[in-house]
C-alpha cells in the first residue's frame, strides 16, 4: 500500500512570511473570520498550502479595493453554499465597478505624470524653449480651472 504523503503546514510565522503579512495580521483576519487556523494538539495554530492559496484570494480582493466588511461578508456566503452564489457575485460585481473607476482615475492621474515628466525632459533637453501655463495645461488635459 503506498504511504500517504502529509501536507506540509506551516507555524504563524512562517505562514506569514509565505503570504507576506505580518503575524498580528494573520491573527487579524482569524479573528474577522477570514481566516481559520487549526490547531494542535496543544493549541498551537497552524496553516496548510489550502490556507496559503485562500489568503492569497483575500488579497487579490482587498487589492481591488473591497473592504474588510466586504470581504467577510463573502466569507460568510462562501461558507452558507451555493445558495449565496447570486450574492458573492453581487458583490464581485459591484467590486469590479468601483475597482474599474478607481482604475481610470490612476490611468488619468498617471498620463497627467506622463505628460509633465516628458514636458519637463523637453524643456531639459532643450527640445522645447516655450513656457506652458499652467491654466492652459489645465484646459489642455480637460480640467477646469
Amino acid at each position: 500500500m503506498p504511504t500517504k504523503t502529509k501536507e506540509p503546514t506551516y507555524e504563524i510565522g512562517e505562514f506569514a512570511t509565505l503570504v507576506g503579512l505580518s503575524a498580528p495580521t494573520i491573527r487579524y483576519y482569524e479573528n474577522q473570520g477570514l481566516l481559520k487556523a487549526q490547531r494542535t494538539a496543544n493549541g498551537r495554530r497552524y496553516f496548510t498550502e489550502q490556507d496559503i492559496k485562500w489568503v492569497k484570494f483575500l488579497l487579490h480582493l482587498k487589492g481591488t479595493g473591497m473592504s474588510i466588511n466586504d470581504l467577510k461578508k463573502y466569507v460568510t456566503w462562501r461558507a452558507q453554499g451555493d445558495a449565496t452564489i447570486p450574492n458573492r457575485l453581487d458583490l464581485l460585481k459591484d467590486t469590479k465597478a468601483d475597482f474599474m473607476t478607481k482604475y481610470r482615475q490612476v490611468q488619468h492621474h498617471l498620463q497627467i505624470l506622463d505628460d509633465k515628466i516628458a514636458w519637463y525632459e523637453a524643456k531639459e533637453s532643450g527640445q522645447d524653449t516655450g513656457k506652458e501655463p499652467f491654466a492652459d495645461y489645465l484646459k489642455r488635459i480637460g480640467h477646469t480651472v
